[in-house]
C-alpha cells in the first residue's frame, strides 16, 4: 500500500512527552498514530471518552464505592432525613 505524509501541529512540552512516551513502550510515534488511526476507521469513533471534567480523587473514590454498592445510604423518607444525612 502507498505511504503518504501527515503533519501534526501541537505544542513542544507535550512533542517531547509523547515521544518519551513512544520510547518506552517501543513504538515510533508514527506507528502510535498509525495504529490511533486504524482503530479510528476501524471502530468508527474515536477509541477512548473525550471529556472536558476530571473528576478529582474524592469524587473519583466516591464513584468507585457507589459502583461497589460500598457506604451507600437510603433511601430517605424526607428531604430532612437526606439532608441530615448529607450533613453528618
Amino acid at each position: 500500500m502507498a505511504q503518504t505524509n501527515v503533519n501534526i501541529r501541537m505544542d513542544e512540552a507535550t512533542k517531547i512527552a509523547f515521544d518519551k512516551f513512544c520510547e518506552e513502550i517501543g513504538l515510533s510515534v508514527s506507528a502510535a498514530f498509525n495504529i490511533f488511526a486504524k482503530t479510528v476507521v476501524r471502530e468508527q469513533r474515536i477509541p477512548f471518552e473525550i471529556t472536558t471534567e476530571v473528576p478529582n480523587a474524592t469524587t473519583l473514590a466516591a464513584m468507585n464505592d457507589a459502583e461497589k454498592r460500598n457506604d451507600v445510604y437510603g433511601p430517605f423518607d424526607s428531604i430532612d432525613a437526606l439532608m441530615e444525612a448529607l450533613n453528618a
